[in-house]
Formats: structure tokens, C-alpha cells, sequence
């Protein structure tokens, strides 16, 4: 077991499903602290937050992608939830929902005081794609870190992938970007991605043994 994947949040069990928000005006009080999901659509952003929660249904999964075209709210604590952002990228999907979608997650990233990072998820295979690098930039210049999870690492060898994160680090090297390697599928990964949610949502961590 490596050093960071001894950290865990426990509180994260809790998460719970709270509302999905179609329009600014659902949004909940801005207040607290929260973290949101970001990726392109089918990069496996659902699995992945389920991953973290260590839970296997709280936010669904589909093999259709663009399937969530709402913000999906959870809550750990009264004063802590984690924000499931539409998938972004889908040609497939209606125009009217794609404006819908643009729209929704441009208001909500430029207003929303409580929200402390932005976790954006990609595939190792495929990453920093046009949108993602959009993304990027757009949290960026409103001043929101972002921490990449190179989701599906265990589709490459250990050192390939290991390979993979270090060329990613020296070409998008900033203060508010950080990444790792991360799989949902093996769950491997978590213990960094806890210590980074703990660091945003100001939360106790507890140290697993060896």
C-alpha cells in the first residue's frame, strides 16, 4: 500500500443523494463547502464518484453517454456535497440540451461561492481533449483549482501509465492543476483523490494501517 492510498475519508460512506438541479434557480443555498465531477461524456465520471463514495449506485451509470444532462447533488454532511456535472462533449445530444447544459454549468462555475475545486476526470488514453483543456481554462481564469483523474490507468501497464502522468505533468504544469493515475474499475487511486477532497472540503481524514 502506497503512503497516499492509506488516506481515506470515512464521511464520504455517507454521501446521499440530494436533488438534481435543471436551472440556476434550484441550485441549493450557496454555503459550505462542495466539490464537482466534471469529464467528457462516456469517460466514466459516474463510476468513478461511485468509486470514491465507495458505493456502487449512488450516481448512475450508463453505457449511453450524455445521459446526465442535470447538475445531480450529494450530500455528505449538511455543510459538504459533491456536485455531478453534465458530460460534456456529446455531438449526438439535441442542440437545445447542449445550450441547456453550456449554459447551466457557466452560471453555476462563475457564481458558486461554496464550490472549492473542480474534479475532472479522463481517460489515460485519451486525455486533455479539446473540451477538457476548455474546462481547464475556463476554472482557471475563475481562479478554481482542478485535480485530474486519469481514470482507466489499468488499461496500461504500470509503467506505461506511470509514463503516461509524468509527460502530462511536464506539459500542464500550473498552480491550480494537479493529476494522478486513477482506475474505477480497480479502485486504485482513492487514497490520493480522499487527501485532495479533504484538502477542498475541509474534512478529517483517518489513516488506514498497513
Amino acid at each position: 500500500m502506497t503512503n497516499t492510498e492509506k488516506f481515506r475519508i470515512p464521511a464520504l460512506r455517507q454521501a446521499t443523494y440530494r436533488l438534481n438541479v435543471a436551472s440556476p434557480s434550484q441550485l441549493p443555498p450557496d454555503e459550505g463547502y462542495e466539490v464537482a465531477f466534471a469529464g467528457r461524456s462516456n469517460v466514466g465520471k459516474s463510476s468513478t464518484l461511485n468509486a470514491i463514495v465507495d458505493q456502487k449506485g449512488l450516481a448512475r451509470t450508463s453505457s449511453q453517454p450524455g445521459r446526465t444532462q442535470q447538475l445531480v447533488y450529494f450530500d455528505i454532511d449538511p455543510e459538504r456535497r459533491l456536485v455531478d456535472l453534465p458530460g460534456y462533449g456529446y455531438a449526438r445530444a439535441p442542440a437545445e440540451i447542449r445550450r441547456q447544459w453550456s449554459g447551466l454549468i457557466e452560471r453555476y462555475l462563475e457564481k458558486r461561492e461554496s464550490l472549492r475545486g473542480i474534479m475532472l476526470i479522463m481517460d489515460i488514453r485519451h486525455p486533455f481533449t479539446d473540451f477538457d483543456q476548455m474546462m481547464i481554462d475556463w476554472a482557471h481564469e475563475l481562479g478554481k483549482p482542478v485535480h485530474v483523474l486519469l481514470n482507466k490507468a489499468d488499461k496500461l501497464s504500470r509503467s506505461a501509465a506511470l509514463q503516461v502522468l509524468a509527460r502530462l505533468r511536464r506539459e500542464h504544469q500550473t498552480d491550480t492543476l494537479s493529476m494522478q493515475l486513477f482506475s474505477a474499475a480497480e479502485k486504485s487511486g482513492i487514497g490520493e483523490a480522499h487527501q485532495k477532497l479533504g484538502e477542498w472540503l475541509a474534512i478529517e481524514m483517518e489513516v488506514k494501517p498497513e
